[in-house]
């Protein structure tokens, strides 16, 4: 298992004492049931009326497709779902894997550390964390880094690429002695910047593209989901569209209907795709653009990534749906009160990652099998060993959640990525958590 053969990966970088550390004791999670703001949520949606907005939308130029109505929903900057809230935990809409235990993100951190010695440290070293979440995630990365002392902090520095004000300020307060936040008009690509305890820089953007062009670690957790997507299906000989239209039985509410023709992107499709089997389809340009710039990104400044979503391999159709207070919720019913999500095509995004052979992927593997094959099971049975007792039900039942593959197990799945240059030398040296050995 990983765990018990980190040293050998590490050499003198990881002491034994640096070990000792790595797995002191549970860390526990005071926010995770805090109960968000209804007061301030309720306020901002009255202020600014999603459904209304739609209904004028839909009203001035006909029904608008799904990417339309999730961009609208879940980022609108006024009172978007994810832009005034604290979807997450126990008191919100869903719970993401660092929420549920600690074990995860050590587990990637330690992932991250040994592909990192592995391409030899080169420094400076940037963290890319796509949609952060509260936090969690990458908090827990950096203690781990911190702990074992990986990369001096004045040669590390994390970016987050974050759309909501919000969010960005929760994960500011968690991560930052200190944080600044910059008027919109300013010149800079970044709209927040802070400083960790230990001193590293932490950054805050709206998009990739704006961060520093460095040899980089990218992370997407539970990211790609919630990108707008398409939804398509086949109508005899051609591709349509389905849409969102105001209902005309109910004026307050929507419905689905389908394009009467090919539309601009169905037609496109049509015309790439002229082997597809399936009926229908769900596809995401905006993930399309990022992946690809991910894909330069790395080829040409260097680095390596680690994509972590639940999805399909190419057999997925109708995923599209919503969720709210933890269970499944109508995407059409009272719009801007749930979560709006879809599952990811890992096919599309190995395609999208390998072409012209920028980049080699590993994966996709089930996040129970990545996670035990990093070491889950052994790193449990140290955390027990050092924490409360009340603590112990709560870590054993986190990491069931995590690695059984009737719960998250075996619908969350992980893809690496790295530069095609490399490929001979993974061969040699496999990518941990991919391969059996």
């Amino acid at each position: 298992m990983f765990l018990l053969k980190f040293d050998r990966f590490s050499r003198n970088i990881l002491s034994s004492q640096h070990i000792r550390c790595f797995c002191y004791k549970a860390i526990k999670r005071p926010n995770l049931n805090k109960a968000p703001d209804k007061e301030y949520i309720e306020k901002k949606m009255k202020e600014y009326d999603l459904p209304k907005l739609l209904q004028r939308k839909i009203q001035v130029s006909g029904p608008i497709t799904i990417a339309s109505y999730m961009r609208e929903i879940l980022t609108n900057p006024n009172s978007g779902y994810y832009m005034c809230r604290d979807v997450f935990g126990s008191k919100g809409d869903f719970i993401t894997s660092p929420e549920i235990s600690q074990i995860f993100a050590e587990l990637v951190a330690a992932w991250c550390i040994v592909e990192y010695q592995k391409v030899g440290m080169p420094k400076p070293l940037q963290i890319i964390e796509l949609g952060p979440g509260r936090g969690t995630f990458i908090q827990d990365i950096l203690r781990v880094c911190s702990k074992l002392r990986i990369v001096p902090s004045d040669s590390l520095s994390i970016h987050l690429v974050e759309l909501s004000p919000y969010l960005s300020k929760m994960q500011a307060q968690k991560l930052c002695y200190s944080s600044t936040e910059f008027e919109k008009q300013n010149d800079l690509p970044f709209y927040r910047i802070g400083e960790t305890v230990s001193g590293s820089k932490v950054y805050w953007y709206n998009r990739i593209e704006d961060v520093p062009k460095e040899f980089s670690i990218i992370l997407a957790h539970e990211f790609f989901d919630a990108l707008p997507i398409h939804k398509l299906q086949k109508d005899g000989n051609i591709w349509k569209e389905i849409l969102v239209d105001i209902d005309p039985e109910n004026e307050e509410k929507f419905r689905f209907v389908i394009s009467r023709n090919e539309t601009p992107i169905s037609k496109l499709y049509g015309t790439l795709h002229p082997d597809e089997t399936r009926k229908h389809v769900e596809i995401s340009p905006d993930s399309e653009l990022i992946l690809k710039h991910i894909a330069e990104r790395l080829e040409e400044f260097g680095g390596f990534g680690l994509i972590m979503d639940y999805g399909h391999f190419g057999e997925g159709e109708d995923t599209f749906r919503a969720f709210k207070e933890h269970n499944l919720h109508d995407p059409l019913d009272n719009p801007g009160t749930a979560d709006l999500t879809a599952d990811v095509n890992f096919a599309n995004l190995k395609k999208i990652l390998e072409t012209d052979e920028k980049l080699i992927t590993f994966g996709p593997v089930e996040q129970g099998i990545f996670l035990e094959r990093m070491g889950a099971n052994e790193r449990l049975d140290i955390l027990l060993k050092s924490c409360e007792q009340d603590q112990k039900e709560t870590l054993k039942s986190g990491l069931d959640m995590l690695v059984n593959r009737s719960k998250m197990g075996s619908r969350f799945k992980f893809l690496s990525m790295f530069p095609n240059v490399l490929k001979a030398y993974l061969e040699k040296f496999p990518v941990h958590g991919f391969s059996e050995k």
